[in-house]
């Protein structure tokens, strides 16, 4: 049997997702206030969840008994919704070539110390598995 690769998000979902990760799960009103300086409308954000709920990308469970609210949570893991992205962009802009993408992405943005450290213990750990 085939493993159904993850639905990937849109831009506006990320944000949503990325809100929801960052705050934890929460009502509409709760994600749309999560999306400071975001200038999304609270329906728009309704509807976005509405959709990656259908999707899969969230999980949404009654806020209550007495009331119609639901509370959002993500069905996605971050590193998992973060590699799905990585990939299809190297697929799309660098033939496939992660190497490529890392190499140019590293090039031309300031990275931090730690940044630096935690790239060097990855390359050491893939060094050490024969990568």
């Amino acid at each position: 049997m085939m493993t159904r690769k993850p639905t990937l998000p849109t831009e506006a979902e990320l944000r949503i997702l990325r809100a929801i990760w960052e705050h934890g799960p929460g009502t509409v009103r709760e994600v749309h206030e999560h999306l400071e300086g975001d200038p999304v409308g609270y329906t728009t954000v309704l509807k976005l969840l509405q959709v990656m709920h259908e999707k899969g990308l969230v999980t949404r469970r009654a806020a209550g008994p007495h009331t119609r609210a639901h509370v959002y949570a993500a069905a996605l893991d971050r590193d998992v919704a973060e590699r799905g992205l990585l990939e299809e962009l190297a697929g799309q802009a660098f033939d496939g070539s992660v190497g490529r993408l890392v190499v140019q992405a590293l090039s031309s943005t300031e990275v931090t110390r730690e940044e630096i450290e935690r790239i060097r213990q990855l390359l050491d750990g893939m060094e050490g598995r024969g990568s």
